[in-house]
Formats: C-alpha cells, structure tokens, sequence
C-alpha cells in the first residue's frame, strides 16, 4: 500500500468520525423533542364539529408570518378543557350555533417569539389591522405581550361563535391593505365569525369583553359565549372578548414548550 493511498484512507477515517460526532448532537436533540403529557389531547379527537381556524399557523396575525411552534394546524389542549368544550359546542349547535377556536396550547417558543416581534420597533407590518392605535413601544406596559401565556399551560383557548350554516373564510393574502380590527364588521377583515365588535386579537380596549361601548348584536354575541363557557367551568380574561381559561387547570404553575403537531401527541 502507498503512503497516499494510506492517507487517503487516514483523511475518510478521520471525515467518519467528524461527521459521526457532528451528528450526534442533532440525533439527540430529534430525540429529545418535547412531548405533551398523556392527558393533552387534538380536540378534534373530543370533538370533529369544532371549527379549526389557527391563526398563529399562518401569516394572519399580528406577527405578520407563521408563528415558532407552529408546525401543523392543530388544537391541543388538556382533556378537561377539550370535554367542556365538546359541552358548549352541544349547547351552541342546538340555537344554531357552532365555536371556532383561533388558538389553543401555545408552546413557550411560540410566547418567545411574541417577545422578539414586540422588541423589533421597526417591525410595524400588520399594526394597520391589529394595534392601530396603539404605540409598539407600549406591548408590554399596557399588557398585549407577555412573557408567559396562560395558554402555555394547555387550557386557555382562544375563540369564538359561527352562525350555522356556515360560510367560509375567504384566504388572507399577504401584503393586502389591512383594515383597523375595529372597523365595522363589513370593513374589516372577513371572518365568518357573528359579530363581536372586534376582530380576534384587536390590541384595544374594544376588545374587552364588557367594553360599554359595545352593545346591540355585538354585545348579545359576547354575552352568548361567555354564559355558555362558563356554565362549563371557562373564565374569561376581561380584556380579551375571545380568551377563556378553564377551571381547575391541571397545570396550573407549568408553561411546556412541545411543538403544535400530531407528533407531540404520540406516545412512544
């Protein structure tokens, strides 16, 4: 044997061993991809008539593009929270309603990623529809963005009430005009959602569920979910006409961090 071609076999070795180690970390890091504990559940598996609109999912947000820890459009939550929602979808369908969920669990990486949009001031991309009148500077201080999200904990969701029969959604395309969230129902952006005087994620004190400026239909639509939500046990968050918790929470201290997919539901 040559001393080149002993060398050539000396550098594939040494190339071998590179590669091998270079490796490992990201196999480990496949493996250890976080999992929801057994008890999480897709609602769709407690209940296929939920409407599934993840917003968080796509780039109609006031983020502005798909959200970390997105992967799949899915809702995930607790089995509690999942089951009395299976209750007030049974109440809503028999006055010719149906819920529709916005967002569901929501990973820690995802609440990282609001962080990171809230401190990027030159990122103003969707305040036309979602915050307009609100100074980016002020997210944190007026309480829009946070660092922990109670929805982290898997039995906060974010919805609302469809009227049956139901009519789709028509596609937000990116780079269209944006409309304030505020605007009258037939201004703003189309959501086949009744009306609740906002759109969903309207960083302003309309959104409050009790705002006094709301009422007529817009008023009755909020008061119809929350008397249904919680006669089953939701709290609603007084500033936010679409954010309801369920209660008792089974974590009610741990913010977990696994992706929304199918694959952190398995249980392997």
């Amino acid at each position: 044997m040559t001393r080149i071609s002993t060398a050539v076999r000396g550098l594939v070795t040494t190339l071998a061993t590179l590669l091998a180690v270079t490796a490992a970390p990201a196999t480990a890091q496949a493996k250890g991809e976080p999992k929801a504990p057994e008890d999480f559940v897709a609602l769709r598996t407690v209940d296929l008539s939920i409407i599934q609109e993840m917003r968080y999912f796509t780039p109609h947000n006031f983020v502005g593009k798909r959200v970390d820890g997105y992967r799949q459009p899915l809702c995930i939550l607790t089995r509690p929270a999942a089951e009395a929602l299976h209750q007030a979808q049974r109440r809503l369908l028999r006055q010719g309603y149906a819920l529709k969920v916005y967002d569901c669990y929501r990973p820690q990486r995802a609440v990282d990623h609001f962080v990171r949009w809230a401190e990027d001031l030159d990122d103003q991309a969707m305040k036309d529809e979602f915050y307009p009148n609100v100074d980016k500077t002020r997210l944190f201080a007026d309480g829009y963005i946070a660092e922990k999200s109670g929805h982290s904990r898997g039995s906060t969701v974010d919805l609302t009430i469809v009227r049956l029969p139901t009519k789709p959604t028509r596609p937000y395309v990116p780079g269209e005009p944006l409309v304030p969230c505020y605007a009258p129902q037939g201004e703003r952006f189309p959501d086949n959602s009744v009306d609740m005087g906002t759109g969903f994620d309207c960083f302003d004190t309309l959104s409050h569920t009790l705002d006094p400026r709301i009422q007529g239909e817009q008023r009755a639509n909020r008061l119809l979910l929350k008397s249904t939500l919680e006669a089953l046990g939701f709290v609603n968050l007084a500033e936010e006409w679409w954010h309801y918790t369920y209660k008792p929470e089974p974590y009610p201290d741990t913010y977990f961090d696994f992706p929304v997919s199918w694959n952190s539901l398995t249980r392997q």
